[in-house]
C-alpha cells in the first residue's frame, strides 16, 4: 500500500479544510512546494495535489503553481481539481503529472471519460468517488448525486476505470477515523482505490492494508503531526501491517487441482471452484491458484477459470502460472482477481516485475521464488522446478523487493508434499533479508508445523495443499489452534 501525503491549494498556498468546508480552511505553509520537497525528503514514494480553487470554480486555477511543484520533484504526482477538458489533461500530462484525477466532469459526462480513458490510458486517469452520506458527492463535495456511490463505481468499472480516489467527507480533516468499508466495498469491484479522510493512525493505515487498499492519502494528520511520515516509511515494517495469514494452494493442472511430492507424481484432487468455495466458507483468509503447467507449457494462463473462480469465492486470491507480459496480468486483474504471482517471467525479465508494480501497484504483484539446497546455498528454480536459474535466493529475494513486488511466496522444493515441515531455516533467512511479506510453502503436515513457521520461520503467512485437499485439518481447525500458539 502506497503512503500518499496530499497537498491541497487554495490562492497558491498550502492549505486543509474539514469536511470540504471552505469556512473551515486552515492555511499550513505560504509554499507548497516547500512542503513537497519536505515530503520528498522523508521518503514520500508519490503526491495528491489538490487545486481546491479549480474544485470550486470548475477550471485548473493554480496550474502554475502545481507546475512548479511538478517539474521540481523526482516522485510522481497526481492531480485533481477543476479539470474539466482534454485540453486540461494535456497541460497536466505535458508538465511531467503522473495521472489525473477526475472528479465532477466524470461523473456527469461519461462520453468524455471513455474518450480520455481511450486516448491516455486507464492508467493515467484516477476518478473521484468521494462518499457522502451514500452518495457521490461532485463540486468541491457541496453537492451529492442520486446514485448510490457503490452503484456508480460499477458504471466506473463498466467503462474501464481502474483508479479511483475516494474520501469519506464527513471524516475528512476531522481526523476521525474514515469508514474504511467505503474502500472494501470499492476495491471489491476489483477497482485500485487510494483511500483518504481522517486517516490518522495506525491501526486505520493496518486496516487499510488488510483490505488490499492501494493507497492512502495523509493530509491534516501528518500537518498536525499525528502521524509522522518518515517513521511510517521508515520505521515500521511493511510485515506489520497484516494479521498473520492460512492460505490454500491450488495447483491446477489441466482445469483440475492436483498435488505430488518436489513437484512431480501429480494426483487429481478435485475442482478449483469446489475447493475455492469450500475454503473461503471455512475461513481461509485468501486463496492462491497456480497453473503449475502453463509455463513449461509456453502458454497463457486459463483465463476462464480466472473469472470462474472470482464469480463464485469471495475472499481475497491470487493468480500464477504462465503470466509473462502486462497485458497478462491486467488480463488476469481484470478477470477478477486480487494479486498476480510471477515466477519465470520475473527471473528471465526482472524488469516486468518493476513496470507491473508502477502500473497495477505492489500489493497486487507477488513474486513466487522456488528453491532447492544445493550444497551449503539455496538456489533458484524455474519452469515449474525443472530449471535451475543461477540465482542465489537471497540476493533475488532482495531484487524483487528493489523492484516493488509487494510479497514473495517462498517454496521449497525439497519439503513440498513431504508432510516433514517448512524450511525454517531457509524461511528464516529470507524474512530476515526483506521488508516485505514473505508467504512459506513446502512441507506442511501438521498444526505445528503453521505455528514454526510463523514462529521459527518468520513468515507472515503460511500457504497449504495436500493438508487441506486431504481432509486432514480444516482452516477452523488451524485457526483454533494457533490463536493458543502465536
Amino acid at each position: 500500500m502506497l503512503i500518499v501525503p496530499a497537498i491541497d491549494i487554495i490562492g497558491g498556498k498550502c492549505v486543509r479544510l474539514s469536511q470540504g468546508l471552505y469556512s473551515k480552511k486552515k492555511v499550513y505553509s505560504d509554499n507548497p512546494l516547500s512542503i513537497a520537497l519536505n515530503f520528498q525528503s522523508q521518503g514520500a514514494e508519490i503526491l495528491n495535489i489538490i487545486d481546491l480553487d479549480g474544485a470550486f470554480s470548475g477550471r485548473p486555477v493554480n496550474f502554475a503553481k502545481i507546475s512548479e511543484i511538478v517539474r521540481s520533484l523526482d516522485i510522481p504526482v497526481q492531480v485533481g481539481g477543476g479539470v474539466r477538458s482534454e485540453d486540461d489533461l494535456d497541460r497536466y500530462f505535458e508538465v511531467g503529472v503522473r495521472r489525473v484525477i477526475l472528479g465532477t466532469k466524470a461523473l456527469n459526462d461519461f462520453a468524455f471519460l471513455k474518450r480520455v480513458l481511450e486516448k491516455f490510458g486507464s492508467d493515467k486517469i484516477i476518478v473521484g468517488v468521494d462518499v457522502k452520506d451514500g452518495k457521490a458527492a461532485v463540486n468541491g463535495w457541496t453537492e451529492t448525486i442520486a446514485v448510490d456511490y457503490v452503484e456508480f463505481a460499477k458504471q466506473m468499472v463498466g467503462i474501464g476505470v481502474e483508479f479511483v480516489l475516494s474520501t469519506d467527507v464527513e471524516c475528512d480533516g476531522m481526523l476521525k477515523t474514515p469508514d474504511i468499508s467505503i474502500f472494501k466495498n470499492l476495491t471489491s469491484l476489483g477497482l485500485k482505490v487510494f483511500a483518504g479522510g481522517g486517516i490518522s493512525s495506525i491501526e486505520s493505515l493496518k486496516s487499510l492494508q488488510n483490505s488490499f487498499i492501494y493507497g492512502a492519502v495523509l493530509g491534516k494528520s501528518l500537518y498536525e503531526n499525528k502521524l509522522f511520515l518518515k517513521d511510517i516509511l521508515k520505521n515500521i515494517s511493511k510485515k506489520s501491517f497484516l494479521a498473520k495469514r492460512i492460505i490454500p494452494c491450488m495447483d491446477v493442472k489441466n482445469g483440475r487441482v492436483v498435488k505430488g511430492v518436489n513437484f512431480v507424481d501429480l494426483a487429481d484432487v478435485g475442482d478449483p471452484v469446489a475447493l475455492g468455495m469450500k475454503y473461503s466458507n471455512e475461513g481461509a483468509d485468501e486463496l492462491v491458484f497456480l497453473d503449475i503447467s502453463a509455463s513449461n507449457e509456453g502458454r497463457s494462463i486459463l483465463f476462464d477459470m480466472v473469472a470462474n473462480i472470482s464469480e463464485n469465492v469471495f475472499i481475497p486470491f491470487t493468480v500464477g502460472g504462465g503470466i509473462r507480459s502486462v497485458s497478462d496480468i491486467r488480463n488476469v486483474l481484470k478477470n477478477g482477481a486480487d494479486k498476480v504471482s510471477i515466477n519465470t517471467s520475473a527471473v528471465k525479465n526482472p524488469d516486468l516485475i518493476s513496470r507491473a508494480a508502477e502500473i497495477f501497484g505492489s500489493q497486487c504483484i507477488v513474486v513466487a521464488i522456488d528453491v532447492k539446497k544445493i550444497g551449503d546455498g539455496y538456489k533458484v528454480f524455474i519452469n515449474g522446478g525443472r530449471e535451475e536459474a543461477s540465482l542465489e535466493v537471497l540476493d533475488w529475494a532482495k531484487e524483487v523487493e528493489t523492484r516493488g513486488a509487494g510479497e514473495i511466496l517462498l517454496t521449497s522444493i525439497d519439503q513440498d508434499g513431504t508432510k516433514t515441515g517448512l524450511d525454517n531455516v531457509l524461511l528464516k533467512k529470507v524474512s530476515n533479508a526483506v521488508n516485505i511479506p514473505v508467504i512459506a510453502s513446502g512441507g506442511v503436515g501438521s498444526l505445528d508445523d503453521f505455528k514454526d513457521g510463523f514462529l521459527e520461520g518468520g513468515a507472515d503467512a503460511v500457504l497449504a495443499a495436500g493438508i487441506f485437499h486431504r481432509g486432514e485439518y480444516s482452516i477452523s481447525d488451524v485457526k483454533k489452534f494457533l490463536n493458543l500458539k502465536i
